[in-house]
């Protein structure tokens, strides 16, 4: 099984086909959500999502442009950009972001929880230090959890009941590097699609590959150069926050 673990796409659809074109041929594609927000094309990100029979579930922005969350927790441009999108989405995908689903299982073996923030609070939690990250692994049953929400490519590692001393780490993914999954429990970030916040402008996603011949599931952090200028053209014609335009080039 090879699949495509997507999230925090943003209505940034060069990001997301540019992602899509270097996974190549996948059994399915992940997403852990906030497809839209920021970004130009919701619609048309959704419509690639519904394409592929993504498995996806609700972030906040998705949540937030459909009116089902209050932007009062956003900061000013989020609102601008939560509120200019609930504009853009014709009935059908507004409908489609309201049934998403806030908590999905996946994997051969279902070993895989997927949430947007976090198995606590999949919608909103932000995890992005050990010491939340920590008390979460009581929230999910499965071997590993998948969380989008911080746009940061990251791995929690859970000790096993043996281990001394009992350490929590942190792991920052290498790019291109097969990361092994094995016996320790894991959350795991594969960043951003549409706005990396790593320092890095490119578009950030995993590869999962299922066991094979002996061999062990990987995940593997891939980063993927896309037009860059193409997508922050779009947002000054949407007139969008030209904070959420700059952004994009550095990655932050």
């Amino acid at each position: 099984m090879r699949c495509a673990v997507i999230s925090d796409i943003h209505g940034n659809l060069d990001a997301l086909e540019a992602v899509l074109a270097d996974a190549g041929e996948v059994d399915q594609v992940w997403c852990l959500g906030d497809v839209v927000g920021y970004g130009p094309q919701p619609n048309e990100c959704i419509d690639v999502l519904r394409a592929r029979d993504a498995l996806c579930v609700a972030g906040n922005h998705d949540r937030a442009c459909t009116g089902a969350m209050d932007t009062a927790e956003f900061n000013p441009e989020a609102s601008e950009a939560a509120l200019w999108t609930r504009g853009q989405l014709t009935p059908e995908h507004q409908a489609y972001l309201k049934h998403l689903p806030e908590v999905l299982t996946a994997g051969a073996s279902s070993e895989f929880t997927i949430v947007h923030g976090s198995p606590r609070e999949p919608v909103w939690e932000y995890l992005t230090h050990v010491s939340a990250a920590r008390l979460n692994f009581e929230y999910f049953q499965t071997p590993y959890c998948l969380v989008g929400h911080t746009h940061v490519p990251l791995i929690f590692q859970k000790p096993l009941p043996d281990e001394r001393p009992p350490n929590y780490r942190t792991i920052v993914p290498a790019e291109d590097v097969p990361f092994p999954l094995e016996a320790h429990r894991l959350i795991i970030n594969p960043g951003s699609v549409g706005q990396p916040r790593d320092g890095n402008p490119a578009a950030a996603y995993m590869l999962y590959a299922s066991a094979g011949s002996g061999g062990r599931p990987t995940l593997t952090l891939r980063r993927v150069t896309y037009p860059v200028a193409a997508i922050q053209q779009k947002m000054r014609e949407a007139g969008l926050p030209a904070r959420l335009i700059t952004r994009l080039t550095y990655g932050w």
